[in-house]
C-alpha cells in the first residue's frame, strides 16, 4: 500500500479511515508506514484478540455466510448485518460474488491476532478515535483497546448498531470526518456519548 501511495506522489495523509475487519489492517499499516498521518477513525474495528484455530473455523463460517449475499441476491443481509438497506445491498452482492475463500483467509490471517495489540506512537493515539455503536457485537473489544491505547479517543453512537450510522448517514458520516480532520476533535452529535 505504501508504495502505491508513493508512486502516487503521496506525501502525507490527511486520515485513515477503516471499518470492521479493515480496521485490523489498517492499524497494521500504521504502525508501519513512514508516510506522516494526521489523523485515524476506526468504525466499529473488531481488534479482537482470537487464536489460530478459531480464526480457521471463522474463515469457512464468514465465507459462506458473504457468499450467501451474492447467491440470495442479498436477501440474507437482516441475517447477517443488522439492517437490509436495498441502497447497501449491491455492494454486499458484489463482495460476495468476487470473494475468494483464499483471499478471506489471507485476510483472517492478517487480522485479529492472539498476539498484544501492535504499538502505536503516543502522538497518533492522542489524534485516533476508535468509534463503537452501543449496540454493536464489537462493543465488547472497547475495554482492551482502550487499555491499549490510553491517548485515543473512544466516542460510543448511542443506540448505532455496527457501522450503522457509515451506512445510514454517508453524508453525515463524511461530514464527522471532515470535521475531525479540520478541527482536531469530534463534531457535537446528539447519538455522541464520551
Amino acid at each position: 500500500v505504501e508504495d502505491f501511495l508513493h508512486r502516487q506522489g503521496v506525501e502525507r495523509l490527511a486520515m485513515v479511515v477503516a471499518s470492521s475487519i479493515g480496521a485490523d489492517l489498517a492499524m497494521a499499516f500504521l504502525t508501519q508506514t513512514k508516510l506522516p498521518v494526521e489523523h485515524a477513525f476506526f468504525d466499529g474495528g473488531q481488534f479482537a484478540q482470537i487464536g489460530k484455530g478459531t480464526r480457521r473455523i471463522m474463515t469457512s463460517f464468514l465465507y459462506f455466510a458473504i457468499k450467501s449475499l451474492y447467491w440470495s441476491k442479498g436477501g440474507t443481509l437482516k441475517k447477517i448485518l443488522w439492517c437490509d438497506d436495498d441502497s447497501i445491498k449491491p455492494y454486499f452482492i458484489a463482495a460476495g460474488e468476487n470473494l475468494t475463500y483464499t483471499n478471506l483467509r489471507r485476510q483472517m490471517a492478517d487480522s485479529l491476532e492472539d498476539k498484544p495489540f501492535l504499538p502505536l506512537p503516543e502522538k497518533l493515539q492522542e489524534h485516533t478515535y476508535f468509534e463503537f455503536g452501543s449496540k454493536e457485537e464489537h462493543f465488547k473489544y472497547r475495554q482492551a483497546v482502550m487499555e491499549a491505547y490510553p491517548c485515543g479517543h473512544y466516542p460510543v453512537f448511542e443506540g448505532y448498531d455496527h457501522m450503522q450510522y457509515q451506512i445510514c448517514d454517508p453524508k453525515g458520516f463524511a461530514g464527522m470526518l471532515t470535521h475531525i480532520a479540520e478541527r482536531d476533535c469530534m463534531p457535537e452529535l446528539p447519538f455522541i456519548r464520551k
